[in-house]
């Protein structure tokens, strides 16, 4: 794995002129309507009750009850436990919606290696088409990056369904907030891709089969854009190295509609269009749904805005990403 340096002053500058754009009129419909498309509507609670992911994934197929003449877009997954995969394929059966999981000992990573891939497996064989995974920050700070490298390889081939169908995808959680440096976030992207795509016995890589992720959502700060730009860079690269898409995932923090639309525009002044699409950019970002919606309404639904109610998402409703 090759060393790319970092221009930390550079990166921030350059992160936040994508903050300055203006996007108005149709476009910015469009712009709101892909951000929805693209969450992965979460819950990571302890409360987390058989009801509560069947309520999340009603919302996930259908995020409002107004009637927009031009219908809303289904979210593109609906994140939870492993212990609650069945009861989020059943709800979501027929639809467009994955079933997506954390594994691995989230949030932490600490757990022993094998009961984190038994974690994985148990998730792929309930139904999950997506699996989150953590990596051991402890390990990154320690530079053990065999010992990771090794670790992402298992619990990718732990995402395998053999015979049965197509592996289940696997997103990579760095956990930036306890890397420290602009360049320590690089070099963990750098190895999570190299590892991931190189996979002793996989089957050959499709756009959006790997995707990297900032955050679990539990630490503070979360994604950030100085962090995302870093990453997609590294995406970038390893794009024109191999002509691989390799998917990109911030998660926590991302609250407001603004907001996403800053991200969109630096996926696509970095990345190009092919990004744009759920296939290969989520938001982890469950609260930005309600945002996202009020400004839909607002422009879509004007006489609908002032409406107590007027989505499925209750102002105060929050997740753990």
């Amino acid at each position: 794995m090759r060393e790319c340096p970092v221009d930390s002053v550079t990166a921030i500058a350059r992160a936040a002129r994508f903050t300055k754009r203006s996007i108005k009129g149709d476009s910015k419909k469009q712009a709101l309507r892909l951000a929805l498309s693209m969450i992965d509507l979460t819950t990571l609670e302890g409360k987390d009750s058989d009801e509560k992911v069947r309520a999340l994934c009603r919302k996930a197929i259908a995020p409002s009850e107004l009637a927009f003449s031009n219908p809303l877009p289904s979210v593109a997954a609906v994140c939870v436990y492993p212990t609650r995969v069945t009861t989020a394929r059943e709800a979501l059966a027929g639809t467009a919606v994955k079933v997506a999981s954390v594994a691995t000992g989230f949030p932490s990573g600490q757990f022993p290696l094998e009961v984190r891939l038994d974690d994985c497996r148990k998730a792929v064989e309930s139904g999950a088409d997506e699996i989150d995974m953590v990596i051991s920050r402890g390990m990154l700070l320690e530079g053990k990056y065999d010992q990771i490298r090794r670790e992402i390889q298992l619990t990718r081939a732990a995402c395998s369904r053999g015979s049965g169908g197509r592996d289940a995808h696997l997103k990579i959680i760095l956990e930036t907030g306890e890397l420290g440096t602009l360049e320590l976030v690089r070099r963990a992207s750098d190895l999570a891709i190299d590892a991931a795509v190189s996979t002793p016995g996989s089957p050959s890589l499709i756009d959006g089969d790997i995707f990297i992720k900032t955050s679990t959502g539990k630490v503070q700060p979360a994604a950030t854009m100085p962090v995302t730009l870093v990453m997609l860079e590294a995406i970038r690269d390893h794009f024109l190295a191999t002509g691989v898409r390799i998917g990109m995932k911030p998660a926590g923090g991302i609250r407001a509609a603004k907001s996403a639309i800053a991200y969109l525009v630096m996926v696509k002044e970095t990345l190009g269009d092919e990004w744009l699409t759920p296939s290969l950019f989520r938001f982890g970002a469950s609260t930005l749904a309600n945002d996202l919606l009020r400004q839909l309404i607002r422009l879509e639904c004007p006489s609908a805005a002032g409406i107590v109610g007027g989505t499925r998402y209750a102002a105060s409703y929050d997740t753990s990403e």
